[in-house]
């Protein structure tokens, strides 16, 4: 197990399914941020910590399940799922996120979570599956980069959203509802491979055409958390959350 997984272990099962904000400073260093979508919480004690406080006050039995990790020298990657109940309402929500481990503690994190499946959920009361937890999620060994890998899923975020591949995309396979988005041009905010799997985040930009409560098309940008399994260049597993309620958001303040 890297260091940095050890730490996002911690993280889970001592901190947030605990709900113990004494734990998390025990290994997040004081300046930690969290980078979610277009905002940034800067800050362990005075922003970040608050911030999900006020989530875990909101759904009391709040509870994080692991279904995959990667990990790598300084980083660590979660595809995650987050569960409970606000006023008797059910709702799941799935999240990937990227740890970075500096000097034994952890610095920062960046993740995408997919709060419009959680909004969508807590309208009709009743939540989705949650999808079936990694067997060891602590448990993989390191392996080194490829970059190869790396070009590969660099290759399928071209063009546009959807894509013809049968990866999962927040709730698309469960809802049937699309989002379409032409992607004009990906920016790379981080990316890390271990063997054949990626982890990244990337902010896509280019053309908002459909999928969100009826919005105009608009220029605008899109922010995708994912971690993909590679084989023969093509990617064949893997999961992708991205930013719709930012992007909605956004367009929504702009009309």
């Amino acid at each position: 197990m890297t260091a940095a997984l050890a730490l996002a272990r911690r993280w889970v099962n001592d901190y947030f399914n605990r709900h113990d904000a004494a734990a998390a400073r025990a290994f997040c260093a004081s300046g930690y941020t969290l980078e979610i979508g277009d905002v940034t919480l800067a800050g362990r004690d005075d922003t970040w910590l608050p911030a999900v406080d006020r989530q875990m006050r909101d759904y009391p039995g709040l509870t994080m399940t692991v279904h995959e990790t990667l990990s790598g020298e300084g980083w660590a990657a979660i595809w995650f799922s987050e569960h409970g109940a606000r006023d008797g309402a059910e709702a799941v929500w799935s999240g990937v996120a990227i740890y970075r481990e500096e000097r034994g503690l952890l610095s920062g994190c960046v993740a995408q979570e997919d709060y419009m499946t959680r909004r969508r959920q807590l309208k009709v009361g009743r939540g989705d599956p949650v999808d079936r937890p990694c067997i060891a999620p602590w448990d993989g060994a390191a392996e080194a980069p490829d970059r190869e890998a790396e070009a590969a899923v660099l290759a399928w975020l071209e063009g546009s959203w959807p894509k013809s591949a049968s990866i999962p995309c927040d709730d698309e396979h469960l809802t049937r509802d699309h989002l379409h988005f032409d992607v004009k041009r990906t920016e790379v905010k981080r990316m890390h491979s271990a063997g054949d799997r990626v982890a990244f985040w990337v902010r896509q930009h280019g053309t908002y055409r459909s999928g969100i409560d009826g919005l105009p098309a608009a220029a605008d940008f899109l922010d995708v958390n994912g971690l993909l399994q590679v084989a023969d260049g093509q990617i064949v597993s893997g999961r992708i959350i991205r930013d719709r309620m930012g992007l909605w958001a956004r367009l929504k303040g702009a009309r």
